[in-house]
């Protein structure tokens, strides 16, 4: 891959070339940045341009034996590292790693370097299970990196989602960074910093990222995807520097539009405390996975701002597609100073509640409760 398919960021593209030439490439990098900004497809055209032999004009020549690998992601000395599941039929003790996907892997990458962990359940198949590193991660990844580099460069260790590692695994990942065996480099790429050890943090050169610039999400709308220039900018408005949210937007049945109905029935139900109704509500809700679960309140969240910023008549400060639009035009005089934030760290904390195994549909039901409470206060 290389860096003229990342969508924008030429900034920090221009900062990983300059380390190259100034031969100050970091042991271990940190690439971190909100989600849909191209951290993973940034770290992999930085992956390729490592191990380019011919690297001409402030890109990776894409011609060269070595590209040729990487392109079909077969290079010996490029490793990729990222949270998995229990394998079907896996014994109780069995430790899963990223060997045991890595044909799943390769075809989720052949669709683009743009996609979330979501994405990446549903391609293994997790129904509910939650995707983490293992310890035999770690070990795999020690034995590889002991070995001579096959092409007589760099060896380069990718490692998405460093956050999903287990405890023991983020101590053996520790001994690797501060120890790293010759001409390595670890690229990690985290959507939550906070939540690696500090202690690797410490060892890892934070390259941050920022959303990418509404013009070049619009360029790419309408180079990449055939997308007319008015929808392109609308678009690409509404999708806030994320590439991800772009793509949603195209997608007609995207996730977005259950996650809207979700959002109309349960305040609906809790508008005219339809306690039936919000009982059903959360039985129907439950039957998601976690990881949309979250996704879901998440989704919420971002409802409840926009419809209180809807109140102020401010155009600019509006990020919603028509479909949402038309909903929070009736929905916004609910949304004011007396509930706007009570509401929203409602739904923030039911989405911790969640990622803490909590019964999902005592915490649904509880949501809802509390917004029929809150939908009635009046400024």
């Amino acid at each position: 891959m290389k860096f003229d398919e990342v969508i924008g960021q030429q900034d920090a593209k221009q900062r990983l070339v300059k380390m190259v030439a100034d031969g100050r490439v970091p042991h271990a990098m940190l690439f971190s940045g909100p989600q849909g900004c191209g951290k993973m497809a940034l770290a992999m055209a930085f992956a390729s341009y490592l191990l380019c032999a011919n690297r001409h004009d402030g890109d990776s020549c894409g011609e060269c034996p070595q590209c040729a690998m990487t392109r079909k992601w077969a290079h010996p000395d490029l490793h990729f590292s990222f949270p998995v599941i229990k394998p079907k039929g896996a014994s109780a003790d069995q430790k899963p790693a990223s060997d045991d996907f890595i044909r799943d892997w390769y075809t989720l990458l052949d669709k683009g370097p743009y996609f979330t962990i979501e994405q990446w359940l549903d391609v293994m198949g997790a129904e509910s299970q939650q995707a983490i590193m293992t310890v035999r991660e770690a070990d795999l990844l020690t034995h590889k990196l002991s070995l001579r580099s096959s092409q007589g460069g760099y060896k380069v260790s990718l490692i998405w989602l460093p956050e999903r590692m287990h405890e023991s695994t983020a101590n053996k990942l520790l001994k690797l960074i501060e120890e790293p065996p010759s001409q390595t480099v670890f690229l990690l790429v985290s959507e939550n910093p906070a939540a690696l050890l500090e202690t690797i943090r410490s060892r890892t050169q934070l390259f941050a990222m920022t959303r990418i610039g509404i013009e070049d999400v619009e360029k790419a709308l309408v180079e990449k995807r055939g997308v007319d220039a008015e929808a392109a900018h609308r678009i690409a408005r509404f999708s806030e520097g994320s590439w991800l949210k772009a793509l949603d937007a195209l997608d007609a049945g995207s996730e977005n539009h259950e996650f809207l109905n979700d959002f109309m029935q349960m305040t609906r139900m809790s508008f005219t405390r339809n306690v039936a109704g919000m009982t059903q509500w959360s039985l129907n809700v439950t039957k998601y996975g976690r990881e949309k679960q979250r996704r879901m309140l998440n989704y919420f969240v971002r409802m409840i701002r926009e419809s209180f910023v809807y109140n102020f008549h401010i155009p600019d400060l509006s990020y919603m597609s028509l479909e949402e639009e038309n909903f929070v035009r009736r929905f916004a005089p609910y949304v004011n100073e007396l509930n706007v934030i009570q509401l929203a760290e409602n739904m923030t904390k039911a989405g911790e509640d969640i990622g803490r195994n909590a019964n999902a549909r005592m915490v649904f039901f509880d949501v809802a409760l509390q917004t029929t409470v809150l939908l009635r206060a009046k400024a």
